[in-house]
This record gives structure tokens, C-alpha cells and sequence, in this order.
């Protein structure tokens, strides 16, 4: 039985915000108001909303994970990041791929778009993706070994670098935990409600199954925004943890 209470598990849900403009956006955040769960702006909604949607948000209290995965070289990552850090999202992520000053870089864009008491945004690194498949890594890619392997070695990478975690499949929280510690962030998409279709996902579990590795966080996106009632969709969700 778990032992996380509603707060906890409420708190730790991410709902991916994967919508064309800022109105239908609207439209879910209205059908979820008063769940105080993260929302996740990934590119296309940021690209179309802009950092005023994400101003609003945080105007109205949420907390925002920004999810543009920059990957660049590491003074234009430093400016990205001192940016964002601006904006006041609370958690944001970077490609691991671009390497440990690319990282760095971005901590020292975090250092300068500070605000005097403001609270320190989490950054997290991306893995691997949860789309990609074993065959993909290796023959499209051209990284050899298993998927967990190049999420490993990424995981390492960030935590050297001094990032407070990463992005990574639900099936890879376990070996993170024990190569980076367990204070070492997780944030966990791939996350499919029993029953649910899986869509493009290829590294998948429930949210119960993915808490129960030790992940932090959840992101959690169709099945909630896709669902005839969202509102329900994450009610039962919760319950499915707690």
C-alpha cells in the first residue's frame, strides 16, 4: 500500500499541457481548477502562447515545468536559461547530450536570472526519450549498448555537471537512484494509466507502478487531456496511488 497521501501524489503530477494555443489550454485548466498540480508548456504551446502564457500561469499560482529541452551550444543555453530563470518557472530542462559545459553553462544562466529571494528553479537533463526504442538508440542514433546504458551515462553526466536530475523512462528511475543517489530528481513521462492506449511511448508504466520505483515526478499528458471528463481522468489517477 502506498504511502504517499492525495497532497503528496497531487503534488507530484505533472499534466502536459500539449495543446495547439493558449485558449484550449484554458479550457483544461478550467476543468482542473483546484488541483494544485504542476503543468508542463512544451514546445508547441510556448512557441504559439509565448512566456506571457507561462507569466499568467505563475501569476495564478501553478507550478511550471518548462519543457524546451535546450540543446546549444553552451553560451546561447546560458542566455536560454537566464531567460526562463526570469520567467520564474520552476522546473527546466536541457539536453544532457550537449555535454557537461553545456549543462554548466546553463547553471550560470540560473545564477544571473536569480531574483533576490526568488526560489531556484529544479534543472533536469534529458536521457533518452521515452519513444525511443532499442533499435532506434543504436541504428539511428549510433549510440551503442542498451537504452538504459546511454540513460545512465547521460544521468552521470548531469549529476556531475551539477544538475538536479533527469528526464528519463519510468523503467530507468531504479539505476538513476543507485548511480546519481536519491536526492538526484527524476521526472518521469511514459506514465499510462492501466487500460490506457500507449500511443508513441515505447517505455512505459502506470503511475502507481512508476512511484513505486522511487520516481519523483510524473508527466502525464493524453490520458488526462485526451480523456471525455480530465477532471475525473486524474481524480482516478490520484486514487490509484493513495
Amino acid at each position: 500500500m502506498s504511502t504517499l497521501t492525495r497532497n503528496d501524489v497531487t503534488g507530484r503530477i505533472m499534466v502536459a499541457l500539449d495543446y495547439a494555443n493558449a485558449e484550449s489550454a484554458e479550457g483544461l485548466l478550467k476543468q482542473l481548477e483546484g488541483i494544485p498540480c504542476y503543468v508542463k508548456v512544451g514546445m508547441q504551446l510556448f512557441y504559439a502562447a509565448g512566456p506571457t502564457f507561462v507569466a499568467s500561469l505563475k501569476d495564478r499560482g501553478y507550478k511550471v515545468f518548462l519543457d524546451v529541452k535546450m540543446h546549444d551550444i553552451p553560451n546561447t543555453v546560458k542566455g536560454g536559461a537566464e531567460s526562463v530563470t526570469r520567467l520564474g518557472v520552476d522546473v527546466f530542462n536541457v539536453h544532457a547530450a550537449g555535454g557537461k559545459y553545456m549543462m554548466e553553462a546553463a547553471l550560470e544562466g540560473v545564477d544571473k536570472g536569480l531574483a533576490v529571494g526568488a526560489t531556484r528553479p529544479i534543472v533536469i537533463g534529458v536521457t533518452q526519450l521515452t519513444s525511443t526504442s532499442q533499435q532506434v538508440l543504436n541504428d539511428e542514433i549510433g549510440l551503442a549498448g542498451t537504452t538504459e546504458q546511454a540513460v545512465i551515462r547521460y544521468a552521470r553526466l548531469a549529476h556531475a555537471a551539477g544538475l538536479n536530475g533527469v528526464v528519463a523512462s519510468p523503467l530507468e528511475v531504479t539505476a538513476i537512484k543507485a548511480a546519481c543517489g536519491d536526492g538526484f530528481v527524476t521526472v518521469t513521462p511514459g506514465i499510462r494509466p492501466a487500460g490506457a492506449d500507449i500511443g508513441d511511448q515505447s517505455r512505459i508504466m502506470t503511475p502507481a507502478e512508476a512511484f513505486a520505483q522511487g520516481t519523483d515526478y510524473v508527466v502525464i499528458g493524453r490520458p488526462i487531456t485526451g480523456a471525455a471528463d480530465p477532471r475525473a481522468a486524474i481524480e482516478a489517477i490520484i486514487e490509484s496511488i493513495v
